[in-house]
């Protein structure tokens, strides 16, 4: 059966869904949407019923799309509040280590390490022991009689996530799995250099942006900063006098990151009343470049707070990173090792996706360590999926509880 995922991540901005299916372990789009949001700040719920009028916006888009009723997702949600911890477990086996023996060691390890108002988001393997083999990143088929592992462990307060949940299930939706945000970004970059080095991660969102540390591949530090892509639509509002719609068009469309390389004779009309106002595209990107550079700023000496140790990378995403010369004033700030996130994935390739993207990808990842064989959507909707004319819409929609931990996953 065809593997085919489904993320969902609940912006300020917008609502974006992504439907991907995996094929010769290449992931390929079936369906992206990115749809205009209610009653959402700083990737918390503040208005159920908003919010669920969103979410039933992006899912009617993408089931068009699909020509199929999307009904089970991954939940992308902020690490706003998050907690790491280590945790170990062990556990006997019989002989060769299945996937149900990852299953059972990861579980082990959890027994007792959340708390009460917490909820378990992710639980990554730092490494496994078989009997006295040490350092094992994948012990499937190995041979022995115990099985051990090392975790870092992510948790959310309860009271927000619920809400989240809440939403999505009054939408019609099952909460598969819940990912970071962060933890998306990172597997939307991962490589083989960044498995094996300490790195940082900033997402420049709507209202906040997010900086994340990585260490070998596990996120061990997070902060959020109460700054982000709408401040700089505030500042060009507030400079030009214009309208915020009109000052993130021109963000979007006319200016460019660092004002040195934008055209000194490049102007723009933009109506204000009944008279028009000309902005050039050098005064534009210079109150764009002066508020980026704050953030970036602020990000790095975040980082800076987070850890004394060695940052040997740093990768910049979200939607303000797709601004003309981003790479240029990213570099200037942090140097040369420092990039701007490139999604290049066909059907995709704006880094606004980048979150609920790599999240599918953590997810199919986790799975496949633990052995397990999934699909968001049955093995009929595949076949719609995949078969040419007319498409119906399967209307068995069966929701189940989203409260509780995620042991299984």
């Amino acid at each position: 059966m065809n593997q085919v995922y489904a993320g969902i991540e609940l912006g300020t901005d917008s609502i974006k869904v992504v439907v991907l299916e995996k094929f010769r372990n290449k992931f390929h789009v079936l369906a992206s949407v990115h749809s205009p949001s209610e009653g959402i700040s700083k990737g918390q719920v503040i208005d159920i019923k908003k919010s669920v009028s969103s979410v039933r916006t992006a899912l009617k888009k993408v089931n068009d799309m699909l020509g199929i009723k999307l009904t089970k997702v991954i939940a992308v949600v902020s690490p706003e509040g998050c907690s790491f911890d280590i945790a170990v477990g062990s556990v006997e086996i019989e002989d060769e280590v299945s996937g149900e023996d990852v299953n059972r060691v990861v579980k082990d390890a959890l027994v007792g390490r959340i708390g009460e108002n917490q909820e378990l988001i992710t639980a990554i393997p730092i490494s496994f022991t078989v009997d006295e083999k040490e350092n094992i990143k994948n012990p499937k088929g190995m041979r022995g009689s115990l099985l051990e592992t090392k975790l870092v462990i992510s948790t959310l307060p309860k009271e927000p996530l619920y809400r989240i949940l809440e939403v999505l299930k009054l939408s019609g939706l099952e909460t598969i799995d819940v990912a970071f945000t962060s933890t998306g970004d990172y597997y939307a970059v991962r490589n083989e250099r960044l498995l094996k080095e300490v790195g940082a991660i900033i997402n420049i969102g709507e209202d906040s942006t997010n900086v994340s540390v990585f260490n070998k591949g596990i996120q061990i530090k997070n902060a959020i900063l109460p700054v982000g892509s709408h401040n700089v639509d505030r500042d060009i509002t507030y400079i030009f006098k214009i309208k915020e719609a009109d000052s993130r068009r021109l963000k979007e469309q006319f200016a460019v990151g660092m004002q040195v390389y934008a055209d000194s004779n490049d102007t723009v009309l933009v109506p204000i009343g009944t008279e028009k106002k000309e902005i050039s595209q050098v005064g534009i990107s210079k109150v764009v470049e002066a508020r980026v550079e704050e953030i970036l700023n602020l990000a790095k000496k975040e980082i800076k707070n987070l850890t004394n140790r060695e940052i040997r990378y740093i990768i910049v995403t979200g939607g303000l990173s797709e601004l003309a010369g981003f790479q240029y004033l990213v570099e200037s700030c942090f140097g040369i090792s420092a990039k701007v996130c490139n999604i290049s994935t066909m059907g995709l390739r704006h880094n606004r996706y980048s979150s609920v993207l790599g999240a599918v990808q953590y997810f199919d990842d986790k799975m496949s360590l633990r052995g397990k064989d999934v699909s968001m959507i049955s093995e009929s909707d595949v076949q719609t999926l995949m078969s040419p004319g007319d498409k119906t819409i399967n209307n068995d929609n069966i929701i189940s509880k989203v409260f509780g931990h995620f042991f299984d996953n």
